[in-house]
């Protein structure tokens, strides 16, 4: 019973893959369009709570900003990825100065957190490189894959605690080691994937693919401590400025002129009507 629950686990994990548009295999347990369901779900229950906290931004002129740049980010989105026209693009404005972050999901809605204005001064290249980024884990279903991983983590834990005659204790150890065999390395790599293909969507709209190095840059200046990156879902930031600038010769080529995308128009989220 033990050795054929766990052949049916692992023959479950082998056949759902898929393959990201940088050619990489991507473990599948739950498809993209559910993720889509699942985070629209996430994301109205998020926007909801910052609303009522009144934590949702509404400065016009920053609106415009985000909205333009990244309005010519998800024209090129939508140009490389025509599935993704009708996704429900929007961006949220959050009021967090000591926050540095931004997020896409998977569907296209995203945020913003004011942190990275105050503390990084960022240029409008420099926005673009940070926007193209999210939207990319949405464009290569990192949101999908990234709850495939979490279900493959729990499927492994219970396999573990099926096969050992101390479930219970074992349990929690195989949960650490699937936490490292299946998230780590995987998710630095979707990092640079969202790296390589925001880059293009940024040079594509028509910003200097430069602005990747001096983002990095600026983000490596911040200081704190960081954790080492063998343990850290992000590369380094001075691995990142080399990998990044090892690219831009190649990136520039795709717009030459640096040519501004059309602005394509999404929502400013500013509040939630129940």
């Amino acid at each position: 019973m033990k050795k054929t629950l766990l052949l049916i686990l692992a023959c479950s994990l082998l056949a759902a893959c898929a393959t990201s548009p940088t050619g990489r295999r991507q473990l599948m347990l739950i498809s993209p369009d559910a993720a889509i369901v699942q985070s629209k779900q996430a994301y109205l229950s998020t926007v909801s709570d910052l609303d009522k906290e009144n934590k949702l931004l509404d400065d016009p002129k920053l609106a415009d900003r985000v909205a333009t740049i990244t309005g010519r980010l998800v024209t090129e989105a939508i140009a490389l990825y025509p599935n993704t026209a009708n996704w429900e693009w929007s961006v949220a404005i959050i009021d967090d100065p000591e926050t540095v972050n931004a997020w896409c999901m998977a569907g296209g809605r995203m945020a913003v957190y004011t942190g990275l204005f105050d503390k990084l001064k960022l240029t409008d290249a420099e926005f673009a490189q940070i926007m193209g980024h999210e939207i990319s884990h949405a464009l290569a279903n990192h949101t999908a894959e990234r709850m495939s991983r979490a279900m493959a983590t729990s499927i492994g834990v219970l396999a573990i605690g099926v096969a050992s005659d101390r479930p219970a204790a074992t349990m929690a150890g195989g949960a650490v080691a699937a936490k490292l065999a299946l998230e780590l390395p995987n998710s630095r790599t979707a990092e640079s994937e969202a790296d390589k293909i925001g880059m293009e969507l940024a040079v594509r709209a028509g910003y200097d693919p430069d602005a990747a190095v001096t983002l990095w840059q600026k983000m490596g200046s911040l200081g704190g401590s960081k954790p080492p990156q063998f343990l850290s879902t992000h590369p380094a930031p001075a691995n990142r400025e080399a990998q990044l600038a090892a690219m831009i010769p190649e990136m520039r080529k795709l717009n030459p002129t640096g040519k501004l995308a059309r602005v394509t128009a999404i929502e400013i989220v500013r509040d939630v009507t129940p």
